[in-house]
């Protein structure tokens, strides 16, 4: 990719409020910046109409711009248990969609308090039922969770997945590697006290990462000093580039590397950009 590398985000929430007054100006400044894949995970059923609607809104200014659906661990405690069959309902209809790729977000957060856990778990494991159902990889919420998930997915043949905003062990990352994921790095290692993060970015195969934004969350470490209220796709460049620089490695080979693991775990995602021209020739380029 010598010159202008393909970036992805694997990770970006365009539907959230933060951005819904200015979103066809954060889709042109990502654009230019040259991301030309954004994933846009769904976090409650209330929203799924609305994200599939983005991906297609968008899908000439951002070409790989894809979604999942799911139900996040954080707005389990309002979700209702018909929400399973909705969701299920929800993925059969998109499946026959080239931009649906996974269920997702879904996972347990052990670090909110006021989240019912009985709940999470409940609602992670039918939807995890679900991913095993249909084969269909998933988005996952594992901030500090890694080992309950772990031992959810070891009962249960997922095909892949990402392992968003990773900041577990290494043993807990190299689990994870096994059972088929990628994780998901972001704003979050731009910090220089972030040792564990830049250690895990350091040391873990190239082949087992992704990059991502998470926006608006999880802002980069100059941001705080730029005086700028959230993250967005637009920032994913210089963010992937710090980790390139933590890594090691040029720009082009970071970002070859990265395009190509994101395509691996999501084969949806794979076929939709394999038919997208102007993607296959920058590939071939590559």
């Amino acid at each position: 990719m010598s010159g202008h590398p393909m970036w992805i985000d694997t990770h970006c929430h365009l539907d959230a409020p933060e951005f819904a007054t200015s979103l066809p100006t954060i889709i042109q400044a990502a654009a230019e910046k040259n991301v030309k894949a954004i994933l846009l995970p769904a976090v409650k059923m209330a929203d799924c109409a609305h994200i599939r609607e983005l991906a297609h809104q968008y899908s000439q200014e951002i070409p790989g711009l894809v979604y999942t659906l799911g139900i996040h661990p954080l707005y389990t405690n309002q979700a209702q248990e018909g929400d399973i069959e909705t969701l299920e309902k929800r993925i059969v209809e998109s499946i026959s969609d080239p931009r649906f790729v996974g269920v997702g977000e879904i996972g347990l957060d052990y670090f909110i308090e006021d989240l019912d856990p009985h709940k999470q778990e409940f609602f992670f494991n039918a939807q995890l039922d679900l991913a095993q159902k249909y084969q269909l990889p998933v988005i996952l919420h594992v901030r500090r969770s890694q080992d309950a998930i772990l031992k959810a997915l070891r009962r249960r043949s997922i095909p892949s997945g990402i392992a968003h905003a990773f900041n577990g062990s290494f043993q807990q990352a190299e689990q994870f590697i096994e059972l088929g994921f990628k994780l998901g790095f972001g704003g979050a290692a731009t910090y220089e006290r972030a040792l564990q993060i830049r250690r895990l970015l350091k040391e873990l195969p190239l082949d087992s990462m992704v990059t991502e934004t998470d926006s608006p969350d999880i802002p980069p470490a100059w941001l705080r000093g730029e005086g700028i209220a959230f993250n967005e796709p637009a920032f994913l460049p210089r963010i992937a580039k710090e980790l390139a620089l933590v890594r090691g490695v040029s720009d082009a080979e970071f970002a070859s590397a990265i395009w190509g693991n994101a395509m691996q775990v999501l084969p949806r995602w794979s076929a939709l950009c394999a038919g997208i021209p102007q993607l296959l020739s920058l590939n071939l380029a590559s």
